[in-house]
């Protein structure tokens, strides 16, 4: 088994190899050119773990292990870095973050794994916990990863109750902040405005913490909305093309008639 995965290891780095030589396309790429279309693929890959499609699941790690390989290529083409160094790099860095497994560190469970992963990253030189989440990230992943950082040294609540009181907290700021806006004038609008914009940001950051008192992924469960909403969506559309009618003809009333019929059917 090791043996065979090595020659398929192998044979993916040759072939990566021979179309950076022989391909136009593949050798007009960069770095930068690339960056994009390793972006796009991760999102193929979220998607199917989303659907839990494993065939797809499988097909998409394909693809991004191309580009972690076409990276390396590239890398190793500009003599900044090997194969085998990025290969090293990660098995050190894994041994290291791993003293339960590799010293004499003790851990009781997932949380104190989590706490010395923190802490050991610290004495590699990070400034900050918070350091190393992606500023590009999307903002729900990227809410979901401070908090998770933030915690590993202690600043959580204690449960689940209290994250709730701060969302409902959050929730009458927000609406003082609209009355506010509405009732300004014209000078004073923009920046009412820019005060609801920053209360319904903290609605919603409120909410991915307590999705994650809940065990939830929040932005799984955003994702999974917008795939219902857009399955009941053109499911409306259709049943109002059979019936002869368009959306843009219909009332809200008419539209809500037929959305929670699809409801029905489940």
């Amino acid at each position: 088994m090791q043996e065979d995965l090595s020659k398929a290891f192998l044979r993916m780095v040759k072939i990566m190899d021979e179309l950076r030589e022989q391909c136009p396309w593949d050798r007009k790429q960069t770095i930068h050119t690339l960056r994009q279309l390793t972006i796009e693929e991760t999102y193929e890959l979220a998607d199917a773990i989303t659907d839990a499609d494993w065939k797809s699941i499988k097909e998409e790690l394909g693809d991004l292990l191309l580009h972690i390989l076409f990276y390396a290529k590239i890398g190793s083409e500009q003599k900044q870095f090997e194969l085998k160094e990025v290969l090293d790099g990660i098995a050190e860095k894994l041994i290291f973050r791993h003293p339960h497994i590799y010293g004499d560190v003790k851990v009781n469970n997932e949380e104190d794994v989590k706490q010395n992963w923190e802490k050991l990253k610290l004495k590699e030189g990070k400034k900050s916990v918070l350091s190393g989440v992606p500023k590009s990230l999307p903002s729900t992943v990227k809410a979901m990863r401070l908090q998770e950082k933030a915690k590993q040294v202690g600043f959580e609540w204690e449960n689940k109750e209290q994250v709730w009181e701060k969302v409902e907290e959050e929730m009458d700021e927000l609406k003082l902040a609209v009355n506010s806006w509405q009732s300004s004038s014209q000078d004073e609008s923009d920046n009412e405005h820019k005060k609801v914009e920053e209360e319904f940001g903290d609605v919603i950051f409120s909410l991915i913490n307590y999705a994650r008192f809940l065990q939830v992924d929040a932005e799984n469960a955003l994702e999974r909305t917008n795939k219902k909403f857009i399955q009941r969506f053109t499911q409306m559309e259709e049943k109002a093309l059979n019936r002869g009618r368009s959306l843009h003809d219909m009332t809200l009333e008419e539209m809500d008639s037929i959305w929670n019929e699809i409801k029905r059917v489940k």
